[in-house]
């Protein structure tokens, strides 16, 4: 699918793109020609390592670590971009955070976190990136959700990571209603399990997990002609895993 999609002279950012589903999902990018930003927080050898893989590729590419929990180092955040290749055109929030206890067990800091890195992370990102956004009249913003989450999903363990995700894909439909006709959608992708996921659950309905490429490929469509008219959806990628409690 990348070699049906061009992507010269896009910019596009990728939180949490040091490693992992980030990673893949900005190299997918950066194939198709985008320039491309690794975003860190604390994995700086990690993510020079991404920049010296992408650049080996032929790919424009810079690296910038940011809290983006926090307004004023997202705003850094892309002030650097800006500085240095420009406005962002593609913004994936890809960051997450969880915390796989029951929710008696998890204090209060946990919960902040991981609702502020979720959460949080992606309204300050998407706020910031939209102001750029609605003065070229162009646009893709994917956000990053859960498989069945929007069906009430429901687990006493990890919690807060399901409301947060709950709060995503709400946040995602405002998001694509209000800019409705401005150039800009914003979609979401919500995966089960990926091949590089912490964790594997004893059954996957079709047996394995999804691949990056899968979720590479979805990323891909959103962004390109074809989906020109599709904003506020929500495409999960799950093989056929429905449940409403875990």
């Amino acid at each position: 699918m990348n070699n049906l999609l061009d992507l010269s002279g896009r910019i596009a950012l990728v939180t949490g793109s040091s490693q992992g589903i980030g990673k893949g999902l900005l190299s997918g990018l950066a194939d198709c020609g985008a320039k491309v930003v690794v975003h860190y927080l604390e994995s700086e050898n990690v993510a020079q390592d991404t920049v010296k893989e992408i650049k080996s590729k032929g790919a424009e590419v810079i690296k910038v670590r940011s809290d983006i929990r926090k307004p004023e180092e997202v705003e850094c955040l892309f002030g650097e971009i800006e500085e240095v290749l420009g406005p962002v055109d593609i913004l994936v929030n890809n960051v997450g955070d969880h915390s796989p206890k029951h929710w008696e067990d998890i204090d209060f800091e946990t919960w902040e976190r991981v609702m502020a890195t979720n959460f949080t992370g992606t309204y300050l990102c998407s706020k910031r990136a939209l102001a750029k956004m609605r003065e070229k009249s162009w646009g893709r913003i994917i956000n990053i959700g859960y498989a069945s989450s929007g069906k009430g999903l429901v687990s006493a363990k990890n919690f807060p990571y399901f409301v947060s995700k709950v709060g995503v894909q709400m946040f995602t439909r405002m998001l694509a209603s209000d800019t409705s006709g401005s150039g800009i959608t914003v979609n979401l992708l919500s995966p089960y399990v990926v091949e590089n996921s912490d964790t594997f659950p004893d059954q996957i309905p079709m047996g394995r997990p999804a691949r990056l490429e899968e979720m590479t490929n979805a990323m891909l469509f959103f962004i390109g002609q074809d989906a020109e008219y599709i904003s506020g959806s929500n495409l999960e990628i799950h093989g056929g895993w429905l449940p409403e409690k875990v």
